[in-house]
């Protein structure tokens, strides 16, 4: 965990943003000693909002099926594939 005060943000903006891009890790900015924020760089902050996008949908994904949605088993799409291309084929 990086913990930086808030001086240093206000006066070393350069060094903490690039210390954010090489590490890829949040770092954490104190106030008066209390936390008070998060600073990400836009690498790190996409790519977490992706791995919550993926997330997100194997969730609904997993709900659906619990909810009696039917499933396919990767033979049952096998098959139906099969038949679809013998029928373009004709």
């Amino acid at each position: 965990m990086i913990i930086k005060p808030s001086t240093g943000l206000r006066n070393e903006y350069t060094k903490i943003a690039e210390l954010a891009k090489t590490s890829g890790e949040p770092i954490y900015i104190t106030n008066k000693g209390e936390a008070d924020i998060v600073v990400l760089s836009m690498a790190a902050y996409e790519e977490r909002e992706k791995m919550f996008r993926h997330r997100d949908l194997i969730y609904e994904a997993e709900f659906s099926r619990l909810s009696g949605t039917p499933t396919f088993s990767s033979d049952d799409i096998r098959t139906e594939l099969e038949k679809l291309y013998a029928a373009a084929e004709k």
